[in-house]
Parts: C-alpha cells; structure tokens; sequence
C-alpha cells in the first residue's frame, strides 16, 4: 500500500500510526521527544 510519516507519536498520533499500520500501510512515526 502506501508509505505514511506521523508527525507526532502522543494520543492521537501513536494510535493512527498503528491502526495504519494493521491495514497494511508502511508507517514511519516521528517525535521531538525521544522515548
């Protein structure tokens, strides 16, 4: 499918990468905060 950047990995951001991500999408989740 298709390659997606999240900018953002906090409440709204973490839950789309994954559930992207489930549906077959390459996902790439980018933060300022490193974990």
């Amino acid at each position: 499918m298709s390659k997606i950047c999240v900018l953002g990995l906090g409440y709204i951001g973490l839950p789309t990468a994954s559930i992207l991500a489930t549906h077959g999408h390459q996902v790439v989740g980018v933060d300022v905060n490193q974990a």
